[in-house]
């Protein structure tokens, strides 16, 4: 019988192979966004800053999850790829695939930075950046640093599934670790030691992103299941389509968490100035930068769910591959009841501890105004969790089977009809209150759709 690289995937039990390559992505998704996140915290606790950096911060991070879902298509699509090239023993397809992923993760990275650059001011103010004029001015700067370094953060976040798919999960962990310790050591010393404000903070961020980068370039001339060769280097276009059909939900449910925080953040803006409390220029920038903390903690949920599926794909493309049905539906079971788990500990956090969330991102520092806020918003933005992470587990789980045309439609329902809709509809009839209801009434209406499509998946795979 033939000999084929992680064979392993296809013996071991479902159970321990989960946990061996769910938990280091789980890691390395929190650890990544621990860099924005971090700045977050740092910003909110400088007096100098405070809600209007933290509002200013709410404006950029879209931005940066641009350049974040063109690097997962990528990465997330190739990591899928070559892990069912592996199962069924293509390392050819293998290995070019990853060369090809390099080369198009390098002149997208490169392309979007130059459009950001160009573009800043009037991209700025589409997502919101004019809420004050302070606002504006701590967006500009946080947000030339940040797309000065978008080409290692995205070469960074692109090679970190492929790393895994070639059966290195804690390598893949510990490169963005080091990244994510290296900004939390310099944000504080370039925030509070030297003052430098909102330039700082992109500073550190990018300076760990940097080591990322480089440790994933020495992690690719030294892989273990594929061997890159010079001619591995090329679009390969054939492959580029396959693999970026698997990475297109990936994609989609960045990109259109986007289009949703833009509609977010523009309502805001429209319906906090018609508030009787955020009218007021001195108060103005609470609501969005409430809502941006809001995010922050909805991102760290969704990382370990998001984590929880992705680790999986290594797992499951092999088994596809190896036509091991038994073993791919074993598996969903488990990351089902694993998703609704996350999401149950994380309503009760949000339920019952709001306070602390807020405390730690400087709300001694503010108004009453901004407690009260940040108290409802959490408690109505992220009141359906568990719904949230069961449906994006089944996105991406879908997508590791090879079933991305089921898994992209039903992201872009959630994220785009739903997502940015219910944005734009509920505060007509709500005010400010209507953007807090669109995220559960969205999740909601798409577990229903979700459930459907889990039930005619069990049915396929036995």
């Amino acid at each position: 019988m033939e000999h084929r690289e992680n064979s392993f995937l296809e013996r071991e039990p479902v159970g321990k192979l989960m946990t061996k390559y769910a938990v280091p992505c789980i890691i390395s998704l929190l650890v990544a966004a621990l860099y924005n996140i971090v700045d977050q915290i740092f910003i909110a606790n400088a007096t100098y800053l405070g809600s209007y950096g933290n509002a200013a911060n709410t404006v950029v991070f879209p931005l940066t999850v641009v350049a974040l879902a063109i690097a997962v298509m990528i990465g997330d699509g190739a990591c899928a790829f070559v892990s069912i090239s592996l199962g069924k023993g293509e390392k050819e397809d293998a290995h070019r695939s990853i060369g090809s992923a390099v080369i198009l993760c390098i002149v997208s990275s490169l392309l979007i930075t130059f459009l950001y650059l160009v573009f800043a001011d009037s991209i700025l103010t589409a997502f919101g950046g004019r809420v004050n004029d302070e606002t504006f001015h701590q967006a500009q700067s946080y947000f030339f640093w940040i797309t000065v370094g978008l080409p290692f953060y995205m070469f960074g976040q692109a090679m970190n599934p492929i790393i895994r798919s070639d059966g290195s999960p804690r390598f893949a962990m510990v490169s963005t670790l080091a990244g994510a310790v290296v900004n939390i050591i310099l944000d504080p010393v370039f925030i509070f030691v030297f003052r430098l404000g909102m330039m700082g903070a992109a500073l550190a961020t990018v300076l760990g992103q940097v080591l990322t980068a480089v440790l994933a370039i020495w992690y690719l001339c030294h892989m273990k299941a594929v061997k890159l060769e010079k001619s591995s280097f090329g679009l390969h276009l054939h492959l580029a389509k396959r693999y970026l059909a698997l990475g297109m939900t990936s994609f989609l449910s960045q990109i259109s968490l986007v289009a949703a925080m833009m509609a977010i953040n523009n309502m805001i803006q429209k319906y906090g100035a018609l508030d009787a409390v955020f009218s007021n220029p001195e108060y103005a920038q609470i609501p969005m930068a409430v809502v941006g903390i809001v995010m922050k903690f909805f991102q760290i949920v969704i990382s370990i769910a998001v984590g929880l599926a992705a680790g999986c794909i290594p797992v499951v493309g092999y088994n596809v591959g190896a036509g091991r049905r038994d073993r791919v539906k074993a598996l969903f079971t488990r990351l089902l009841t694993c998703e609704a788990l996350v999401g149950a500990v994380a309503l009760i956090i949000v339920e019952f501890f709001p306070r602390a969330l807020i405390g730690i991102f400087g709300a001694a520092n503010e108004s009453q105004a901004y407690t009260d806020f940040a108290v409802k918003a959490f408690r109505t933005y992220l009141c359906l969790m568990p719904l949230a992470t069961v449906n994006k587990g089944t996105f991406i789980y879908l997508q590791s089977v090879g079933k991305a045309l089921a898994s992209t439609l039903i992201s872009m329902i959630r994220e785009v009809v739903f997502g940015v809709g219910f944005a734009l509809l509920l505060p007509i009839f709500f005010g400010l209150d209507g953007v807090l209801y669109s995220m559960p009434v969205s999740d909601f209406l798409t577990f229903l759709i979700a459930f459907f499509v889990i039930r005619k998946t069990y049915k396929e795979l036995s």
